[in-house]
């Protein structure tokens, strides 16, 4: 059999490295996919299936997209759950001889998307990695594109019904397990079963160490109160699936993740249990039936101005927490904000100006930023101060905490505004992004840029009065340079000292010495500046990439300010009270609602009704009636006003004072 030619040779040998990956594989301006990828990809994007010689008898069968329309092809087949491996030209090929060297620069998986364009705004896109060792769980979860870190062991009697509640609370799109969860088929076929679209991984068990030290030395490893942890290292399940998740992230992405500096190690009994079932049930952030955001309690409560407080609100309603005194205070910030109007709605005014400074940030520290992107920075960190100012009066706890926390971040917002024009191009490398007066060199050599457009204004009228040639022109294009262009009927007129440079069907193009100095000086000032342009623009961002931690603390800030203000405006607009939240082991519930059909049906049409339940005497409630008759309704109206509570959201109820009292259902595990 003849060999496969060297081009050729080169893809299998790639391919080889990456088998469980479609290889997009950069030739040219298209990234080409061969044999079996093509023949996939061809079917998944319903492109044209071609062919290419390789040295073989066949043409190997071939597939190509356009490189500049990548991702979005990319992003439509890590939807249907594929991962896909990016091979990129690694040398200019105008200054190579032979092949091309070429190598994986990134491998783009389900868990693993970082692009703003393929991922939801207001969802976090997570991946998680799951370490077991005989009936017990170590779990880690990520989100790559805003650096949130979580960790957590599962050791208790009933472990995997409970592993599938932690999938169910994050929704990962991707999981990374090691091989004795892999081969557990009989769990693997529940978690397949239940989460239908998850990706799973089964990832080297060498990557899933027990070793704690880099860990410290790289993370700040804090607990759920946001306090350094202690006894870390005894938390061997914890640490191996991060260890493992941490190479596999880095195994993809080939890069620095600087933006993951945070692990926070949880413990699943700081949350209101809900099992899977009583969140398929309820509804809470998506619709049973067909996975929609509309007619769910996130649907109702979400009145949030920006993505990362969107992202932030869908966590709150998945993970209701049991703290009293926590929940009371976020109880009384919103109370604050609902009871102020002047302040929320100064609080709403600002934050609809700031965009995602969560994935913003990210994107800094994953060096995939572009000018456009730190503009849109710049015009979010302007609206800081002012956020500040409207907060610096707040009574309520958390809200004057929210106010001390927040970094205004002026110098990024200084850097910025001094060193990127206001409406930069979409791409970092073809120039015209700095701004002058940022860098004396690349303003020396914009102005020479500047004053060789008027040489060759100059150079042009000079040689039409010495030559009497009155449509001489001076013309440029990419392959000849400058040239001065004189149609056929002026040939007779064109002195010795022009150089034929071109012919065409109308005119003759020309060169002289003068205009070959003008070219030299204009086109050299034209390249330097471009590359000075992208090195002072990766300097600024590598810049703002050393503070992401700050960036990342103030996202923090704005989003929680975000979701308090939304629930206090949907409070305002819903006429909800404040429920009261302890311990006694009480749910006294005065004209309840259902949030979800009340928004539906409108103000006024649903019908009220009470609930009283206690650890005594009134532990159960027998509910009657016929079909369609509103049982279902009833029970699950209680269960979303105890999840309201505990989430820092006030209720759907009314009574006398306007409290509604009831208990931390934390204990119950699902609900009907």
């Amino acid at each position: 059999m003849a060999e496969y030619s060297p081009m050729m040779q080169k893809y299998l040998e790639t391919k080889e490295e990456y088998k469980d990956c479609i290889l997009f594989y950069r030739l040219g301006d298209f990234y080409e996919m061969f044999f079996d990828d093509a023949i996939l990809v061809a079917r998944e994007l319903e492109i044209t299936l071609t062919g290419k010689d390789c040295g073989q008898a066949e043409r190997a069968p071939m597939a190509g997209v356009p490189h500049h329309a990548a991702e979005m092809y990319i992003a439509k087949l890590v939807n249907k759950g594929y991962k896909v491996a990016i091979c990129e030209q690694l040398e200019d090929p105008k200054n190579t001889k032979g092949i091309v060297k070429r190598g994986v620069i990134k491998v783009v998986t389900p868990g693993t998307v970082v692009e703003s364009n393929m991922l939801e705004e207001r969802k976090n896109n997570y991946i998680m990695s799951i370490f077991k060792t005989g009936i017990y769980f170590g779990i880690s979860v990520c989100d790559i594109s805003t650096g949130e870190f979580y960790a957590a062991e599962i050791k208790d009697n009933n472990n995997f019904p409970m592993l599938l509640d932690e999938i169910a609370r994050y929704a990962p799109a991707e999981l990374v397990v090691n091989s004795m969860m892999a081969d557990c088929t009989e769990e693997i076929s529940k978690i397949k079963e239940r989460f239908e679209n998850i990706y799973i991984t089964n990832f080297n068990d060498k990557f899933f160490k027990s070793e704690v030290e880099n860990l410290e030395l790289r993370f700040s490893i804090v607990n759920n109160n946001r306090q350094p942890i202690e006894n870390f290292q005894e938390k061997t399940l914890a640490i191996s699936s991060t260890h493992a998740l941490i190479e596999y992230l880095e195994q993809t992405q080939k890069t620095t993740l600087n933006h993951l500096n945070k692990i926070v190690v949880y413990q699943l009994s700081r949350y209101m249990a809900l099992d899977i079932n009583a969140r398929r049930n309820l509804e809470i952030t998506e619709k049973l039936r067909d996975k929609s955001k509309k007619g769910t309690l996130l649907w109702v409560l979400d009145k949030t101005s920006t993505s990362m407080g969107g992202r932030l609100l869908r966590r709150w309603l998945n993970d209701p927490l049991v703290d009293v005194v926590e929940i009371n205070q976020r109880l009384e910030a919103v109370k604050e904000l609902k009871d102020n109007v002047m302040l929320r709605g100064d609080v709403i005014d600002n934050l609809k100006k700031v965009y995602d400074i969560e994935r913003l940030a990210g994107k800094m520290a994953y060096g995939n930023a572009n000018a456009r992107d730190m503009v849109t920075l710049k015009n979010s960190l302007l609206k800081l101060p002012e956020v500040k100012r409207v907060l610096s009066g707040c009574k309520s706890r958390l809200l004057k905490d929210l106010a001390e926390n927040l970094d205004e971040l002026q110098d990024i917002y200084q850097l910025i505004d001094g060193a990127i024009i206001d409406d930069p191009p979409m791409t970092i490398k073809d120039g015209g992004i700095i701004k002058l007066g940022y860098n004396e060199e690349i303003d020396t050599l914009k102005t020479a840029q500047t004053e060789g457009k008027n040489w060759l204004v100059q150079l042009e009228l000079d040689e039409r009065e010495k030559t009497g040639i009155k449509n001489l022109k001076i013309g440029f294009n990419k392959v000849f340079g400058y040239f001065i262009e004189v149609t056929k009927s002026y040939l007779s007129q064109v002195p010795e000292r022009f150089v034929r440079k071109q012919t065409l069907a109308n005119a003759e193009r020309y060169i002289t010495e003068e205009l070959k100095n003008l070219e030299n000086q204009i086109l050299g000032a034209e390249e330097k500046v471009v590359t000075l342009e992208y090195d002072a623009f990766v300097a600024i961002r590598d810049e703002i990439a050393k503070n992401v931690k700050r960036l990342q603390k103030t996202s923090e800030v704005i989003s929680s300010l975000d979701v308090l203000t939304s629930f206090a405006e949907v409070a305002e607009d819903m006429n909800y009270c404040m429920p009261e939240v302890n311990s006694t082991g009480t749910i006294d519930i005065k004209n309840g609602r259902h949030p979800v059909i009340e928004k539906i049906l409108g103000p006024g049409s649903f019908v009220e009704n009470d609930t009283y339940l206690d650890k005594q005497d009134n532990r159960l409630s027998i509910i009657t009636g016929p079909n369609m008759a509103g049982k279902s309704t009833y029970m699950r109206q209680v269960a979303l006003i105890t999840l309201m509570a505990q989430v820092r959201k006030f209720c759907t109820s009314r009574s006398c004072p306007n409290w509604c009292r009831r208990q931390n259902l934390y204990k119950s595990r699902s609900f009907g």
